[in-house]
């Protein structure tokens, strides 16, 4: 059995590689290739390209590498033809994916669909290639499969890849240690800047503001930036060094450093997923342009811009008011959340203070937190995903390579097939 893959996001990546484990794991003869990035190449698949160098946002930015896309996509389109996989699974990535979906569907290859795009919060219309595109969706939220399903496609809920991820993390107890002993007697408030260039270069300048107005209020703290890689940490001391704040970087130490704090500061994403698990209190910001912001007045159909937002919402997908958008207050939502074209740094240090100086706020939340996580931070979704694809292969009937013909069949001249002479004719 072969199974191809796609996957751009570091956080699909990621889902790819766990659930690549899982595949291999009950068909240890399967083979896994196509698109994703070094952690899927370390479980086992066979990268045709990394596509998470090429993980990317906004559409000017997108069409920059519009030639490397459509490259991709004949490749994928020529090893369909000549070496027809059993089954594409694509992973988050809208936009490639899609383009991947369609040719897979040409060649009459079933499509899965593993963390879907989040379309019921941004471009809902997206739906109508869900349905005609994707044989089934894999969704990691309740409310997510219950609206796919809604309009008309195969969802079916397996839960979020990530919770498999943050149960299966281990921490080093060193590292741990060394920065407890470094800082003995002072709270960590923890800086998640994200998982993209450009996340860290719109967000991290405030998040550097909002660390100083902390310090100043609340002397016993310090302060740590969490980076992805490598380059992410170089942007960030150079940061660091402008504003000659006393912050630590430390790269690939995320978990460590969520362990570690009192409360955090993050960009909206997955992380905070890791956040809710391990209960830290969190304010959420996403810094916008003008026109991205104002664009998303018209196209977001979520109330909220944080996944444990939207889980803990009554009505998820309900309109949100104007004073939700701009950031509700802490009692309204668990996470606070900031989506903006402005600088939020005094909101945002304002409710990181409220909650290093007010114990039983603080104490409240985390309760909140432990409520939720019990309820949606169960772990096995890549085990359901993995069991679902293959007994959904294993029960299909096997796939006839074109030309459409079965041995036993002649071939016409006009090269249509003939049956084979023993079958019955039609009265």
């Amino acid at each position: 059995m072969k199974i191809f893959f796609s996957a751009g996001e570091p956080s699909g990546d990621l889902h790819g590689a766990n659930l690549i484990r899982q595949l291999r794991a009950r068909r240890p003869d399967i083979e896994c290739v196509g698109y994703g990035g070094p952690l899927m190449a370390e479980a086992g698949c066979e990268l045709h390209a990394d596509l998470t160098v090429l993980a990317v946002m906004l559409i000017l930015r997108a069409l920059l590498h519009l030639p490397e896309f459509l490259a991709l996509a004949s490749r994928a389109d020529r090893y369909f033809r000549h070496h027809r996989p059993d089954a594409v699974v694509l992973i988050d990535y809208p936009g490639f994916n899609w383009w991947i979906a369609r040719r897979a569907k040409a060649h009459g290859i079933p499509v899965f669909y593993f963390a879907p795009p989040q379309i019921w919060a941004w471009a809902q219309h997206r739906v109508k290639k869900m349905r005609r595109l994707v044989d089934h969706v894999l969704c990691g939220l309740s409310f997510e499969a219950d609206w796919f399903r809604a309009h008309g496609c195969n969802a079916t809920l397996v839960g979020h890849p990530f919770f498999d991820e943050v149960r299966r993390q281990q921490l080093d107890r060193s590292f741990l240690n060394e920065a407890q002993a470094r800082n003995a007697g002072r709270r960590l408030v923890a800086i998640l800047p994200g998982s993209r260039t450009q996340e860290v270069l719109h967000n991290l300048d405030d998040f550097l503001k909002a660390a100083a107005i902390v310090r100043a209020r609340v002397p016993d703290v310090w302060f740590a930036v969490a980076a992805f890689k490598p380059h992410h940490a170089e942007i960030a001391r150079e940061r660091i060094a402008r504003v000659g704040l006393p912050v630590e970087v430390h790269v690939r130490r995320t978990p460590e450093l969520i362990h570690l704090a009192e409360c955090c500061m993050a960009v909206s994403g997955s992380v905070s997923l890791e956040l809710l698990f391990q209960k830290k209190p969190t304010v959420i910001q996403y810094r916008v342009g003008r026109f991205g912001y104002e664009l998303q007045k018209f196209v977001r159909k979520s109330k909220y811009i944080t996944l444990v937002n939207l889980l803990a919402a009554k009505d998820p997908l309900g309109i949100a008011t104007g004073r939700e958008r701009a950031g509700a207050p802490a009692d309204r939502v668990l996470f606070p959340e900031f989506l903006s074209p402005k600088d939020c740094s005094l909101p945002v240090a304002a409710q990181l203070i409220r909650w290093l100086l007010d114990a039983e706020q603080r104490e409240g939340l985390i309760a909140e937190l432990a409520k939720l996580k019990a309820r949606v931070g169960h772990g096995g979704a890549t085990q359901t995903a993995a069991a679902y694809i293959l007994n959904t292969l294993e029960r299909r009937p096997p796939i006839v390579p074109r030309p459409h013909f079965t041995p036993g069949m002649a071939v016409a001249s006009g090269g249509g097939a003939l049956p084979p002479a023993d079958a019955p004719r039609a009265a």
